[in-house]
């Protein structure tokens, strides 16, 4: 990665299903239920998670920044890997893993492009 180089905002989002949860993993996303809510997150270099009422579907919300050529292929995988270790860590089941990558640089590019 070149120093000189400017790094470029991406947005992730990892979209994906609960799978297999535990008793006492379904009993804290019930209890904390209130904190992840989807119109209280945010792209954030550590992530938001947020999950439906039902506790089925999930997503985690990244900002990645990268440079080089295959920024949004490393972005994709940073923010899968990212999304990965956190449901480890919390032990909660998954499938259905999948990620959305947009390029926030390009839209603000593009903004003051036209604004001039």
């Amino acid at each position: 990665m070149s120093e000189t180089a400017a790094a470029r905002v991406f947005r992730v989002t990892v979209r994906g299903r609960f799978s297999e949860l535990t008793d006492k993993a379904r009993r804290y996303l019930v209890a904390a239920q209130g904190d992840h809510e989807i119109f209280a997150s945010a792209y954030t270099p550590e992530g938001t998670f947020t999950y439906d009422s039902k506790i089925d579907f999930f997503n985690l919300r990244y900002e990645v920044r990268i440079t080089g050529d295959d920024a949004p292929a490393l972005a994709e995988i940073a923010g899968l890997g990212e999304a990965e270790a956190f449901l480890r860590t919390m032990q909660f089941g998954w499938r259905d893993l999948r990620a959305t990558v947009v390029d926030a640089s390009a839209i603000w590019d593009d903004a003051a492009r036209r604004s001039r």
